[in-house]
């Protein structure tokens, strides 16, 4: 119980720092709930940086589930159906492109920035089309075009993760009951779609937790493609959050990077129990 407490010493702080104001922030104790009228000293309850926090954030929030649930969804099926051709379908190369599956994880980001953005600036016409369809459809607007290209880039690099996941789980499936379903005459699309679909669930589950905590967290990713501005995600927007010429206002900082975490929590909240199924499966 004492280790649990000193770990969540700072998250007690960060929630009683985002629930106070800022003249009353400086010289009070953090970690003690702002309830100035019943404890002396211990600074005023406001929570107008939560409601700042959100109006600050809510195109970042919005952009960012734009991104985030098409590059989780596309990530992991792509990434299921690779593992499912790379170990029940006995092919030739397979070995070979499953190291180059493995070869993919360990590519770091770093690494590939100049030449991805000039990929998608100068290679790649995303702009120009976006520029046609942005006239024509309805809510779709130009710079939706870098949301695209970071979805795309997101899906590709989640793409080795997932599948290397994805086969250790149906490396453990039984052979026998592939076996009868191609003996009964099913295609392996078939056998895909209505065995191993199903049998994925918990795998899809620990998959999507990963990729979506990793994909809205990514900072690197979006200040190479979106660069700032109307395209921006909720990682960039809390870059400049709460800072101004006169200083820093740390009850709405700590108000925003709460906001920005929640969406993994509900995640957590959510897919918790089939995320330790398929840990454990």
């Amino acid at each position: 119980m004492m280790m649990v407490g000193f770990y969540l010493i700072p998250i007690e702080t960060g929630i009683m720092t985002s629930l106070t104001t800022p003249a009353s922030y400086t010289g009070n104790a953090p970690f003690l709930p702002p309830l100035e009228p019943v404890i002396p000293g211990t600074g005023s309850f406001s929570v107008q940086p939560w409601i700042n926090a959100i109006a600050g954030l809510s195109g970042g929030l919005i952009n960012s589930f734009v991104l985030v649930i098409p590059a989780t969804v596309l990530s992991g099926l792509l990434g299921s159906m690779a593992a499912y051709g790379l170990t029940t379908v006995d092919w030739r190369g397979q070995i070979m492109i499953y190291v180059l599956f493995v070869a993919g994880i360990f590519i770091p980001y770093q690494a590939v920035l100049v030449p991805l953005t000039q990929f998608w600036y100068n290679v790649v016409p995303l702009q120009s089309i976006f520029v046609t369809v942005a006239a024509s459809v309805p809510l779709v607007a130009e710079y939706h075009w870098k949301l695209l290209a970071l979805i795309i880039t997101h899906t590709a690099y989640g793409i080795p993760i997932c599948t290397l996941l994805f086969r250790a789980h149906y490396k453990k499936l039984s052979s026998e009951m592939i076996e009868a379903a191609r003996l009964d005459g099913a295609s392996i699309a078939t056998i895909y779609r209505r065995i191993i679909l199903p049998l994925s669930i918990p795998m899809f589950a620990v998959v999507f937790i990963y990729q979506f905590t990793q994909i809205w967290n990514d900072l690197l990713f979006a200040l190479t493609i979106i660069q700032f501005g109307d395209a921006s995600v909720v990682t960039q927007e809390l870059v400049g959050i709460g800072v101004s010429q006169s200083g820093t206002n740390f009850p709405l900082r700590m108000a925003a990077a709460l906001v920005a975490a929640l969406p993994t929590l509900i995640i957590y909240i959510f897919f918790g129990d089939r995320f330790a199924k398929g840990v454990t499966t």
